[in-house]
């Protein structure tokens, strides 16, 4: 399929052609170009929105990078006679030209941080610090490595620490790192780029962890999510870090809690702060811990900010690489569980997340400390 620019796109008249975002779902999620319709790559051949495009109107698809929509076949019967395009770079390069100019960088900038400041500093801010202070995340002499994913939690996330450091209540140092773990040359620009934009000085450092999980067809993301913080824990303590932060929020140890019970037969969560089991004296924290995704997705497009979901070079196919390496269709299940279930009941996401600080062993069967299982007949 021919290509086409975004910077060639944008110097023909709008009325002239139609985009088509062909990504699945959980893509789509994380932002679309404005006026493109969505059509799955799979539903494009029986879509009715598609045939009902008028002949003369040109069709540009794009994908996540634009390698998928490359590889349309613009002569299969229901694009036959039709002018089509696959946007260069999809997008990712969509998002990119959005950030050119010196200028441009520096007003996203100060209205991210003003906007942490003002706008959102109670559902944000008050949240952070919240969480921080509860779970005493932060503490005297703390080295911290605030692992950048490049999507839109571990951006806000370094941030907010760029913020509470300036409150100066204790002294600690930070390090903003992030892993290439053998990201598309798009996907790592994206990284590059939202990080100059908003100010966050990252330190990057590679691996090959992708070319490992490439071959692995049962649970490639598991493997994927293990392995890199393995590497993001050893970068760290090689940097003299003592912790390191990740981004999982509120609805993150929610739907943990529910996919639990449901697909994992236990009751646990995501804990607020867990000390390694590997590497010695170095502990993992979540200072996002208690602040909301619709809040974070409101601060992103606030500040007209995009982020890729995942990185990986898996993205045009799969959506799957969630932080914990749970798969994003059974997240993505439970997260719709919970929103049908909020409808009857507004205080149902409170009362997930309650129910695992008011466990009461007294009408529990069995349970587990330290890995040694318990029985209620044990004191019966």
């Amino acid at each position: 399929m021919k290509e086409i620019t975004y910077d060639e796109l944008k110097n023909l008249p709008k009325e002239s052609y139609k985009l088509i975002d062909i990504r699945d779902e959980g893509l789509v999620a994380y932002g679309m170009m404005p006026e493109a319709i969505n059509i799955y790559v799979e539903d494009l051949e029986s879509s009715k929105e598609l045939a009902d495009i008028p002949k003369e109107t040109k069709l540009v698809f794009y994908c996540e990078i634009g390698r998928m929509s490359r590889e349309l076949d613009d002569s299969l019967e229901y694009l036959e006679g039709r002018d089509c395009y696959s946007l260069a770079e999809g997008y990712v390069g969509y998002i990119r030209s959005g950030m050119k100019s010196q200028e441009d960088i520096e007003e996203k900038r100060k209205k991210a941080e003003a906007s942490i400041q003002k706008k959102f500093h109670k559902q944000i801010f008050s949240q952070f610090a919240k969480a921080v202070k509860t779970y005493r995340l932060i503490e005297e002499g703390d080295h911290i490595a605030v692992c950048i994913s490049g999507g839109k939690d571990s951006m806000l996330m370094a941030k907010l620490f760029q913020e509470i450091k300036k409150h100066r209540q204790v002294n600690f140092e930070l390090t903003f790192l992030v892993m290439d773990p053998g990201y598309n040359k798009e996907n790592r620009a994206l990284i590059e780029s939202n990080a100059k934009a908003l100010g966050i000085p990252i330190t990057v450092f590679e691996s090959t962890i992708f070319d490992t999980v490439d071959t692995i067809e049962k649970s490639p993301c598991y493997l994927c999510a293990r392995m890199r913080r393995g590497y993001l824990y050893s970068k760290a303590k090689e940097l003299g870090c003592n912790k390191i932060a990740l981004g999982h929020h509120f609805d993150d140890v929610i739907e943990t809690i529910l996919m639990g019970m449901l697909y994992g037969g236990q009751v646990q969560t995501m804990m607020p702060k867990l000390h390694s089991s590997n590497f010695e004296g170095m502990e993992l924290i979540r200072p996002l811990y208690l602040i909301r995704e619709a809040d974070i997705c409101a601060w992103r497009d606030y500040n007209e900010l995009h982020f890729l979901q995942c990185a990986c070079h898996f993205t045009e196919t799969c959506t799957t690489c969630h932080e914990d390496g749970t798969t994003s269709s059974k997240r993505l299940e439970t997260k719709k569980l919970i929103a049908q279930l909020k409808e009857t009941n507004p205080f149902i996401e409170y009362n997930i997340f309650r129910s695992v600080e008011n466990v009461n062993l007294d009408t529990i069967v069995e349970y587990k400390k330290d890995g040694v299982r318990h029985n209620f007949l044990e004191e019966y």
